[in-house]
């Protein structure tokens, strides 16, 4: 099942001589619990794309589908509320809030919507990620593989339709980096959780059950390695 479309993007910044195209003519979609990984070179236009399908960014032209849903047809207000509930973003350099603790930062988006938080839920994100018995701990008592496990844990907290990741291990050793990739995995595979996954990294990537290159804002390959 298609859970999201992508038609005809285009993102372009300046005029003229000064123009340049961050994506040009971009267009694919995404089946329900697939794990895609999209690779390119710096400056090809992957982070550019994933703000645009997180909501962060709009694209100059083109259309995003997220379960049927026209993302842009939003005004600024449902397009928060969109972003809250939709979309898991989780950034290479984690942007945790610093005065909060574990389990403040993961239950973020919910208490931002004005909803209950899910204690269960909660209970099982904290367990998968092994935080637990660090609840309390603020952002700077925790390493940076940890820092990392508490974004996924925000990001899936709302049990979004999609996980965007923008080079969730750029900032980790390779054995922490390994054990993130396993976390996002087992989310793909324990929640059904959809995810895209930007990374420069190939054994990441291949890791993906689909890739697709970025170069100079166009898809210039996309290859299905496992179903």
């Amino acid at each position: 099942m298609e859970i999201l479309r992508v038609e005809h993007l285009f993102k372009i910044y300046g005029n003229g001589e000064n123009e340049v195209r961050a994506l040009d003519d971009v267009s694919f979609s995404v089946e329900k619990g697939q794990f895609v990984a999209i690779i390119g070179p710096s400056g090809s236009g992957k982070s550019t794309l994933l703000h645009i399908l997180g909501g962060v960014d709009r694209p100059t032209s083109g259309k995003v589908f997220l379960e049927g849903q026209d993302v842009f047809a939003q005004n600024e207000d449902q397009l928060a509320i969109f972003r809250r509930r939709q979309v898991g973003l989780i950034y290479q350099f984690y942007n945790l809030i610093p005065v909060l603790n574990v389990t403040e930062n993961i239950t973020l988006p919910v208490l931002m919507d004005g909803r209950k938080v899910n204690q269960e839920r909660l209970d099982d994100l904290l367990t998968t990620l092994a935080l637990k018995g660090r609840e309390n701990h603020l952002p700077n008592q925790l390493s940076g593989g940890q820092q990392q496990r508490v974004s996924i844990g925000r990001a899936l907290m709302n049990s979004p339709a999609v996980v965007l990741a923008d080079e969730p291990t750029g900032n980790l050793d390779s054995k922490n980096s390994q054990e993130i990739v396993d976390l996002l995995k087992l989310s793909n595979k324990q929640y059904g959780q959809t995810l895209i996954v930007i990374t420069h990294d190939e054994s990441i990537a291949l890791q993906a059950d689909r890739i697709i290159t970025i170069e100079d804002g166009k898809i210039t390959r996309d290859e299905v390695i496992r179903r």
